[in-house]
């Protein structure tokens, strides 16, 4: 491959990651339409959900993060696309609850492994990664029953092979 068609290819490559940045804000538009601005911390939480759904995609093909982060990732990933459950999805706005928590546990293990920088270059959302995933953790402990949490913690345990207790960074 000549060096004009690999920068070809990579420019195609980025624009393709970057159609989830223009989906976001239909999505954002739509959520502030339908539930008003007065919808919560917690709407603002499961919003999030589908920026660290396509962070997690990233991280899976980006070329830096290691195969082990990789599984990891890809754990993460199947439980959420998974029709299985803690909290089936069915159940309006907290079926998601679960899939929402896994994901942040699941990226505080993820964050003890990789480095920060790769972390923030494939991040889309508005806000700070660090201090969001530090809020919904705070959120997740205070508030959801613990037979949950202890269930999501267990999945991530057998996601991390290591140590199920490094949820958290």
């Amino acid at each position: 491959m000549s060096p004009e068609e690999i920068i070809q290819e990579e420019e195609i490559s980025q624009k393709r990651m970057k159609f989830y940045e223009k989906l976001r804000q239909k999505i954002k538009k739509f959520a502030t339409q339908k539930a008003g601005k007065d919808a919560g911390k917690f709407s603002e939480y499961l919003l999030s959900l589908p920026d660290f759904f396509i962070l997690l995609c990233r991280l899976a093909v980006d070329k830096r993060v290691t195969t082990s982060q990789k599984l990891m990732v890809g754990g993460i990933i199947a439980y959420v696309i998974s029709p299985i459950d803690i909290i089936p999805d069915f159940i309006p706005i907290f079926g998601y609850v679960d899939d929402l928590v896994l994901v942040v546990f699941g990226l505080n293990i993820v964050l003890n492994e990789i480095d920060e920088k790769i972390l923030l270059e494939n991040w889309s959302g508005e806000k700070d990664i660090l201090d969001l995933l530090q809020k919904i953790t705070d959120t997740a402990e205070q508030f959801l029953n613990k037979n949950i949490l202890r269930r999501i913690k267990k999945v991530l345990g057998k996601l991390d092979g290591k140590n199920s207790s490094r949820h958290q960074k």
